[in-house]
């Protein structure tokens, strides 16, 4: 079980919220022993002066990391165990993130789906993320429409 005690006491003044998301947040799929967290800051340019703080309890900073606005920590490199992005609260992407893992919880046929098509992917692309993320690139897309329209209804 995830908490999100060391992470609280570094960023905690920046943080208003922090969410276990990703593959291991749905009970029952397969996932890689990577851990995905999520946090909603105050103004996300306040966190770039926690990076020597977040180095201290074993967190890397990576900067954007190809989306623009978020900020990526990484632990355990070059063996993951964690991965931290944060947005600035508000961000859509919280929303898209949570409400996927929400809609994959509430609708265990969509996730089993989901978890043998990774099952597939990893064992076809051995090696290969890009290969691996490519291959579930449009499931995961179908099942964001779903969870966005999902939530929508149920808000």
């Amino acid at each position: 079980m995830w908490r999100p005690g060391k992470i609280l006491e570094v960023l905690g003044p920046e943080i208003l919220e922090i969410h276990h998301i990703g593959s291991t947040s749905i009970p029952g799929i397969c996932a890689k022993p990577i851990i995905d967290i999520l946090a909603g800051a105050r103004k996300i340019v306040d966190i770039d002066r926690y990076d020597d703080a977040m180095a201290g309890i074993g967190y890397e900073a990576w900067g954007e990391y190809g989306l623009p606005g978020r900020r990526f920590f990484v632990k355990g490199v070059p063996w993951r165990t964690h991965n931290l992005h944060i947005f600035e609260s508000g961000n859509t992407e919280i929303t898209r993130h949570l409400d996927f893992r929400d809609y994959m919880i509430a609708y265990p046929e969509d996730a089993r789906q989901y978890s043998e098509l990774k099952k597939l992917l990893a064992e076809k692309n051995r090696g290969d993320v890009e290969g691996y993320c490519d291959g579930k690139d449009a499931f995961v897309k179908d099942m964001e429409k779903k969870a966005i329209e999902w939530a929508k209804n149920k808000r």
